[in-house]
């Protein structure tokens, strides 16, 4: 088995390319629905939109508790994938104002509650003999994430303008009632690591250590938890700069639909649509980085650790929003610029998500130890609930526009991208496998 992936994984893998279609297929129909069908002006409906985000990727901390303090991954993944399908079942047939906020509240409990808990399920999956394979899955299972999406953003706006909003916000609610079938019968092969039911789990010790002190700490818990809980602040601190990423990330479903909607369209194209352009990038992107540009700078000797890629990555996308930034400059002179010209700007983000979204996946799961591998999870979804917090505010309080605007985000990333030099300086990466 040492050079082979587990059998169960196909059975995660396949679960997660039928959720992502879900979320994905919903999000890319969001902002035109709302600005379109109930007629909320840009900024409101970008400020909702990136809200949205942001419960998604804060729900996390809850379903990372529930799952390494009760319930465990497994059952914690089954029970919140049933919320997850209401939650699509709502959008689908209560259309208006408030059938929106509560089906998004309630596909931000699922989609959230699951997220920390299934990518560390895939890593529970392989111990230290078929450790060297994990960079490898982690691939694999970003690569079924994007084939979900790449199919989803064709297939979700196509059927919203054939068909109206109800339908294509039921299909994605089809996609993930079959997703949790399709996790279910993997249930008899999978690792399934049982929850801590501890009172010393890394929030509470470090929490006791804040207040009574370190060596106390010791004293009441042990050196393990205590050193655990130190590993988790560590790994976590290192993360903090990447929510200015996510805070431009995101915008692909808000702002840049909304700019892509003011360009020719050709008459064949949907605003929304052009989202595929990412995971199609990524699917193909991927490979050419794996297989031969990682190993070709390996081969040379400079190598770049997964924090100096997750450095760079930043800078590139500081530079996706200056090509933003100088398509809307061109529109504002009246220039009725080619849809197509998006594509530019999703280039260079698509090479900044596999430096930073892939690599910071894999880091944030090699660097938890075993009672706190979802909590870590969970607080990387966190940078990404908060990049959206920051997105959510600025587009709500309107506080820049048109060019400015995109100008603003690319300025940001770049003074974030030093201070996450700053903060890693020096950092040493732990790993915490599975014996």
């Amino acid at each position: 088995m040492a050079g082979r992936y587990p059998p169960q994984i196909k059975y995660i893998v396949g679960n997660e390319a039928a959720e992502r279609f879900s979320f994905y297929g919903m999000r890319a129909i969001l902002s035109l629905y709302m600005t379109e069908f109930l007629l909320f002006d840009k900024g409101h409906a970008e400020s909702i939109y990136h809200l949205f985000v942001f419960g998604v990727y804060f729900t996390p901390l809850i379903g990372a508790y529930i799952s390494d303090r009760y319930w465990g991954k497994y059952r914690t993944i089954m029970t919140l994938s049933v919320v997850y399908v209401a939650g699509h079942g709502v959008l689908a047939f209560w259309p208006g104002e408030t059938g929106l906020f509560v089906g998004l509240g309630l596909v931000a409990i699922g989609a959230g509650g699951i997220k920390p808990c299934v990518s560390a399920h895939v890593g529970d999956q392989f111990t230290k003999a078929n450790k060297h394979l994990l960079p490898s899955v982690f691939n694999a299972f970003y690569f079924s994430i994007n084939v979900g999406s790449f199919v989803s953003e064709i297939v979700t706006p196509w059927t919203r303008r054939a068909y109206g909003p109800e339908v294509a916000f039921g299909i994605p609610g089809v996609l993930m009632a079959i997703a949790t079938v399709v996790f279910w019968m993997g249930h008899r092969y999978y690792i399934v690591v049982p929850p801590t039911r501890r009172d010393d789990t890394p929030g509470r010790v470090l929490l006791y250590a804040l207040f009574r002190g370190v060596h106390r700490a010791r004293e009441r818990f042990g050196d393990t938890p205590v050193d655990d809980a130190i590993s988790v602040l560590r790994a976590c601190r290192v993360l903090i700069p990447v929510v200015m990423w996510w805070a431009l990330y995101d915008q692909t479903g808000s702002s840049w639909v909304l700019l892509t909607n003011d360009m020719n369209l050709h008459g064949f194209l949907e605003p929304d649509m052009l989202q595929a352009a990412n995971p199609a990038m990524i699917m193909l992107m991927i490979p050419l980085f794996t297989g031969l540009i990682y190993p070709k700078i390996a081969g040379a000797g400079n190598a770049p650790s997964a924090l100096g890629r997750m450095r760079m990555g930043m800078y590139m996308m500081a530079f996706s929003f200056l090509a933003v930034a100088g398509i809307q400059a061109l529109i504002l002179r009246g220039y009725f610029l080619s849809a197509f010209w998006i594509l530019v700007p999703y280039l260079i983000l698509t090479a900044s998500e596999i430096l930073v979204s892939i690599t910071g996946l894999e880091f944030a799961y090699t660097q938890a130890p075993r009672s706190a591998k979802s909590t870590v999870m969970a607080f990387w979804y966190l940078t990404i609930s908060i990049g959206n917090l920051i997105t959510s505010a600025i587009a709500g309080f309107n506080v820049f526009s048109g060019t400015a605007y995109f100008l603003f985000f690319a300025g940001a990333m770049a003074v974030f991208a030093i201070v996450f030099r700053i903060v890693t300086t020096g950092y040493r990466q732990a790993e915490y496998i599975e014996e």
